[in-house]
């Protein structure tokens, strides 16, 4: 393992950890000692630091070797659909989302799921782990693995460990929220998202040139499209 990449390895280890370590057990007591505010600039800063560090590092990593071919046309096309399915998912988790800080939920245990909540009631975590095992389809190399890995495992560790804070915060309200969602997305219930499906392409087509214009690789169906 080059040192890139193992820079990378301990970047995203870090990034992860203090994120979980900040989210979770040393929160409450951060917030006692410096207040919301400044509980959030510390959290804001030790992630933009960290997550810096790891950016850095996997672009000097190499790209190379490879698992399998990831722009063969299966894993690409796979990959097309998880995250069209999570820009979906991550546009309806903007709306109505009682797992945002600073959501009123003192009624939760009245309301019954509705659109992308009857997918799972954590659906913007679940489009970060949708991104994540996206990129590792199309680029099975050391450094995506750990960087997009890196993100999939936060968002599926940091979804329990924020239904923990939840029941802890507002105890029966979340514990019945969780008895009528899932944790993870339910297949049968995407048709729920309705007009997110519509908002979701043109959205997932400007993110996916973005990324080919400002990363030089090609997302998506820029691929076949990226030299005319």
């Amino acid at each position: 393992m080059d040192f890139a990449t193992l820079s990378l390895a301990f970047g995203m280890v870090t990034f992860v950890g203090t994120h979980l370590l900040l989210s979770h057990p040393l929160r409450a007591g951060m917030i006692r000692q410096f207040g919301q505010g400044g509980f959030m600039v510390a959290y804001s800063l030790v992630s933009l630091v960290t997550f810096s560090w790891a950016a850095i590092s996997f672009g000097q990593a190499a790209a190379a070797p490879q698992l399998w071919d990831g722009q063969a046309l299966v894993p690409w096309v796979l990959a097309c659909g998880l995250t069209v399915v999570a820009t979906a998912l991550f546009l309806a988790s903007l709306i109505g989302n009682p797992a945002l800080p600073g959501i009123d939920v003192s009624d939760l245990s009245t309301r019954l799921p509705k659109g992308v909540f009857k997918v799972t009631r954590h659906p913007m975590m679940a489009a970060f782990a949708l991104w994540g095992i996206a990129h590792i389809l199309v680029a099975p190399s050391p450094r995506t693995i750990i960087l997009a890995g890196g993100i999939t495992a936060l968002a599926i560790i940091g979804s329990r460990g924020q239904d923990r804070k939840k029941l802890a915060l507002h105890g029966q309200d979340w514990r019945t929220w969780m008895t009528r969602t899932s944790f993870l997305p339910q297949p049968g219930a995407f048709s729920q998202l309705g007009l997110f499906w519509v908002a979701a392409v043109p959205v997932w087509l400007l993110l996916t040139w973005l990324h080919l214009r400002f990363a030089y690789i090609p997302a998506g169906l820029w691929l076949w499209f990226e030299n005319l």
